[in-house]
């Protein structure tokens, strides 16, 4: 086979994984989903220190909690997501609150802004699931302006999500792309920012997850409302999701530290933070 048709190839497959993705992230209800993290959401905004007036991008934004917090305080904001559905939703929640963002469609392997265009470049648990993380670097860099920051939480290996993504792995068929939580691993992403940056600091920090319902509850939760363990359900047959379900609840309840009847779980993350060269 020629170089050439090696390469459509590879590209044919990369649109394909892409679409998945992109049909994963819009799977359920990531607008519900996003709203038990808001209180996490502002602690790793404040850590960061953006100013009223800072021109901030927040790449893969989801239903744009992390954005419509930075638009509160001042900032001057946009968002993108490969996910349509919830760029929408983003939109009608800062229309409601008479908040000025633009939000649009936009992959974080090739960001629809100019060269230098924003003072900070941020991703809350997001741009992490892209499947590329080198292009991914390359992005967040090139749209950040000399001296700005970039700026990343990512739910690390070790860690609760990290573990949780190890059950819901053992039971789906690969992806087809690096493990997302390699962008918590401090190693990876000092390689991965090595150059156009003239700093990096990664800081374990700890995510509360709190839910005013049973671990039992929670995995319902996720199943109904977050892509990613929606569409691991969907593809398993019955006697699958049992066993999946029983796996999450089990790992929920192990590290719950409220009552039976609510949940609270503290995860781990990195927080990156690098100064564009």
């Amino acid at each position: 086979m020629t170089t050439a048709l090696l390469n459509t190839q590879a590209s044919m497959e990369m649109e394909q994984l892409k679409q998945r993705l992109k049909a994963t992230w819009m799977t359920g209800d990531y607008d519900r989903f996003s709203r038990f993290m808001e209180r996490g959401t502002e602690v790793f905004f404040r850590n960061l220190g953006i100013q009223a007036g800072d021109r901030v991008l927040d790449v893969a934004c989801g239903a744009g909690q992390l954005a419509l917090i930075a638009a509160r305080a001042g900032a001057v904001v946009k968002g993108c997501d490969i996910a349509s559905n919830w760029v929408q939703a983003a939109q009608q929640r800062a229309a409601r609150e008479n908040l000025t963002l633009l939000f649009q469609e936009g992959d974080a392997e090739e960001l629809p802004y100019l060269d230098g265009e924003f003072d900070a470049v941020v991703s809350m648990v997001g741009a992490m699931f892209a499947p590329r993380p080198e292009l991914v670097a390359g992005e967040l860099i090139r749209v950040c302006r000399p001296g700005g920051m970039i700026a990343m939480a990512n739910w690390t290996p070790a860690g609760f999500i990290g573990q949780m993504f190890k059950v819901i792995a053992k039971h789906i068929a690969p992806s087809g792309m690096p493990s997302p939580v390699l962008w918590g691993d401090e190693a990876a992403v000092r390689q991965r920012l090595s150059s156009g940056v003239a700093e990096v600091r990664c800081t374990p920090r700890m995510f509360s997850f709190e839910y005013p319902f049973s671990p039992a509850e929670v995995v319902e939760f996720y199943r109904e409302n977050y892509g990613p363990a929606a569409r691991a359900f969907a593809s398993l047959n019955g006697i699958g999701q049992d066993r999946l379900r029983s796996e999450l609840t089990l790992l929920w309840s192990a590290h719950n530290t409220a009552d039976e009847d609510r949940t609270k779980v503290n995860a781990e993350y990195l927080e990156v933070v690098a100064i564009r060269l």
